[in-house]
């Protein structure tokens, strides 16, 4: 959805300059179009915050006209509102993010008061002139001025403002006896060229004594001497790299492609499990080649047990019999040591190999893990789901077909259509599109049952999702006079061990076909509170049933048909969606049932210690 709007705002720009369009008129359009979107949800959140960035980045912002000033106050208003909701962190990802232009002095002094992290994204991101650079850093933060230190980039001019406001490098002291000290006068050179500060800058630090300076910048200001105009030919080359970079990122062609350590930047990645490799042992059953990526590990590890000369016990497990024998391990069990990614248990399926002489010459093979002895659904089901997915696969095939053609018509991809063929067309698309999402909710209710598929563990907030879904459902039902009162336990907290979007999606299938059910007036109670069962903490959602479905006497086999409403909780009717929702609970480690007229749902919970963020009690309407 983010990269959709983003898309799309460049999408107009484009067509209004190519129509003739000043850019500034229709920036106060963008900029009113944006303001008027009401922001929901975590993504819409961070997607406003990135255009209001792509925005008001720009180095061109404040024309004399009183009613876009009072739209760029609005923008720095809505700014700070969406600086509340979104963390920190996740505001200095969005700006270090390429692809919008960071040139604007006003946004930058606006985000160096904010967190230490979203102020260091911002300094390191801008491209300021050099007027800018002089302008605003005397009005920055003394925190945040420390971050223009770790640039590499700036013009000279603004390196010497940050030496004279007392900004230094990082750098550790040198040894006295290391290198000889040198005069005062070399150590602190003479501003390039004089600075006059927007505004009276404030009192410099004491003087940094010369072991404290960076080496190289010691050897900038002692080695070249400067010419009339102030400029060393070491620091007009300085110069020219920082404008041959500004130029660069003009035409877009800066991508870091540069290889980079890994200093930390990003999470070590899980070590992958190895699940099989193939291998090569000699005469003595010693392994002497292996896979690439596990060569290091077993090159040299015996298949079997070395045998003493004249020994006579007999070979005591079935790969040294079938190793005397020169006959094929297939099957068989076999246990390595050493590392953490091949230790365990393999299955080892190997042949003898021989030479062109008939000599032996050992084993050529495969170790694999063994298979999970997992719990298998009975031969009829599994053999039934399999026909399911068959037939929904042969279904699909045509089905994609119409909805490819009907598209293709609607959009005019083969030449103009009449309007009321490309109507047709839509609505034809449209049908498509639901049958196929029938399908998949099909395929995956057969998927689930057979063990084929399982919900993906991870941590889900169960009271917020359930109290942002009814708070979903509320504006539609309030035009029935209907309505789901949630009553939520004080103090409980709620982190279901299951992937949050599977989670979303089972509250949604439950809750959304309860409330496509409703009658006018009619209202439903429903009640979310952690429990304890079999001495595990699970939470409890518990919902009062509509008449329609009171009278149910199978309510995971209801035909009944719900009434036209905004809602669609599915393709297939309530009864099938409550069965899918059964299955992804039971997948999910819970349950669903219907118990004295109301439907329970419980799912297990991770913990209910203090340490967990607690959830305020409240009731949604």
């Amino acid at each position: 959805m983010e990269a959709a709007d983003s898309g799309g705002v460049r999408a107009q720009w484009a067509v209004a300059v190519a129509g003739g369009v000043s850019p500034s008129v229709f920036f106060d359009d963008r900029l009113a179009t944006v303001l008027r979107q009401r922001a929901t949800g975590e993504a819409g959140l961070r997607t406003q915050y990135r255009q209001l960035l792509d925005l008001l980045g720009k180095d061109r912002l404040h024309p004399a006209n009183a009613q876009h000033q009072s739209l760029v106050a609005a923008a720095w208003l809505r700014m700070d509102t969406l600086a509340d909701a979104i963390p920190a962190p996740q505001r200095a990802g969005i700006i270090r993010e390429a692809g919008w232009r960071f040139r604007s002095a006003d946004l930058a002094a606006h985000l160096a008061d904010q967190e230490p992290e979203v102020a260091m994204a911002a300094l390191s991101r801008a491209e300021l002139s050099v007027e800018d650079w002089t302008a605003l850093i005397p009005r920055l933060p003394v925190r945040a001025r420390g971050f223009l230190r770790l640039r590499r980039d700036l013009p000279v001019d603004v390196e010497a403002l940050l030496a004279r406001l007392g900004i230094h490098d990082r750098g550790l002291p040198r040894p006295d006896n290391s290198v000889a000290p040198e005069p005062a006068s070399s150590a602190h050179a003479p501003a390039t060229r004089p600075l006059e500060p927007a505004e009276p800058a404030e009192p410099s630090a004491p003087p940094v004594a010369p072991a404290l300076i960076p080496l190289h910048r010691r050897e900038r200001a002692t080695v070249a001497d400067p010419d009339e105009t102030g400029r060393s030919e070491i620091s007009a080359l300085v110069e020219r790299i920082a404008q041959f970079r500004r130029e660069r990122s003009e035409t877009g062609s800066d991508a870091d492609i540069a290889p980079r350590l890994p200093l930390g930047e990003f999470p070590e990645l899980p070590e992958r499990p190895i699940a099989a490799f193939g291998f090569a042992a000699d005469a003595a059953g010693r392994i002497e080649w292996a896979s690439s990526e596990v060569a290091p590990m077993v090159i040299g590890t015996r298949l079997v047990a070395p045998r003493a000369l004249a020994s006579t016990i007999v070979e005591e497990s079935a790969i040294d019999r079938a190793f005397a024998r020169r006959q094929p391990i297939l099957g068989h069990r076999f246990t390595l040591g050493g590392a953490s990614a091949i230790s365990g248990e393999w299955t080892l399926d190997a042949q003898p190999s021989f030479s062109f002489e008939g000599h032996f010459t050992g084993y050529v093979g495969r170790l694999r893990r063994p298979l999970a002895d997992l719990e298998q659904p009975a031969p009829a089901e599994a053999r039934e789901a399999d026909r399911i997915r068959q037939l929904l696969h042969e279904l699909r095939t045509p089905v994609t077909a119409v909805q490819g053609y009907a598209e293709v018509i609607q959009q005019q991809l083969f030449g103009p259509a009449p309007h009321e063929y490309r109507a047709l067309a839509a609505a034809i698309a449209a049908d498509a599109a639901r049958i196929l999402a029938g399908f998949d909710e099909l395929d995956r209710l057969a998927r689930l049952e057979t063990g084929a598929l399982g919900i993906d563990p991870g941590e889900a907030d169960i009271a917020r999702l359930t109290r942002r879904i009814v708070d979903q459902l509320t504006p539609v039902l309030a035009a029935r006079e209907a309505g789901i009162a949630l009553v939520l336990t004080p103090d409980a907290s709620l982190l279901a061990g299951c992937d949050s979007d599977d989670a979303e999606a089972l509250l949604w299938r439950l809750l959304a076909s309860l409330a496509a059910a409703c009658g006018a007036g009619e209202q439903l109670a429903a009640r979310l509170s952690p429990v304890i069962l079999q001495g595990q903490p699970q939470a409890r959602l518990e919902c009062s049933l509509p008449a329609d479905l009171a009278r149910e006497d199978n309510l995971f086999a209801a035909t009944a048909r719900p009434p036209e409403s905004a809602i669609n909780a599915g393709l297939f009717g309530a009864g099938f969606a409550f069965r899918l929702a059964r299955a992804e609970a039971r997948a999910a480690g819970g349950a669903l049932t219907c118990e004295d007229g109301k439907l329970v749902l419980t799912l297990p919970l991770l913990t209910l210690s203090d340490d967990l963020p607690s959830h305020q009690a409240g009731v949604a309407r």
